[in-house]
């Protein structure tokens, strides 16, 4: 199995390998980084850093493949750790890879209570359209319209 991962990682063109380890080394990071520093500080260095590497404008950075494709080189890099991360490592960490691009992508958190359970999910839009956000069970989530501006304000 590791064998076949490997010869389809290197079957990827460089840019995308690129991209794959970049997002592989993100999540390790932002894993880490949201447990020693909690969500307020971490989404603070991440959004400074995409800040910083796109040169604070909008203009898309060169990047062979389509924020679609960024999304699958990310998914399958979250599915290849050897630990699990959740919706919201990765969802900080898609915002992240896009942002640093030039993608107008946008971090947005909901609710719904299901089943009388409370619960909370991230995800990515871009252009209104969820971007990993595909699966029937994270249906039904309900955005924060104010979590976004209220946590930009408190990281500034």
């Amino acid at each position: 199995m590791i064998i076949h991962k490997s010869q389809t990682f290197w079957s990827l063109a460089s840019a995308e390998r690129e991209m794959a380890w970049t997002a592989a080394k993100g999540l390790t990071a932002t894993w880490l980084g949201l447990r020693v520093f909690g969500f307020r500080r971490w989404k603070g260095f991440v959004e400074r850093r995409a800040e910083r590497a796109n040169g604070g404008t909008a203009q898309p950075r060169i990047f062979a493949g389509s924020a679609k494709r960024i999304v699958q080189l990310e998914e399958a890099a979250a599915r290849n750790l050897p630990f699990k991360t959740n919706c919201l490592e990765q969802s900080l960490v898609l915002w992240a890879l896009l942002r640093r691009r030039g993608f107008p992508a946008e971090l947005k958190f909901g609710a719904r209570k299901d089943a009388g359970n409370f619960e909370a999910h991230a995800w990515v839009e871009m252009d209104g359209e969820a971007l990993n956000d595909g699966t029937e069970e994270n249906r039904g989530f309900v955005p924060f319209d104010g979590a976004v501006a209220a946590t930009q304000r408190h990281t500034e």
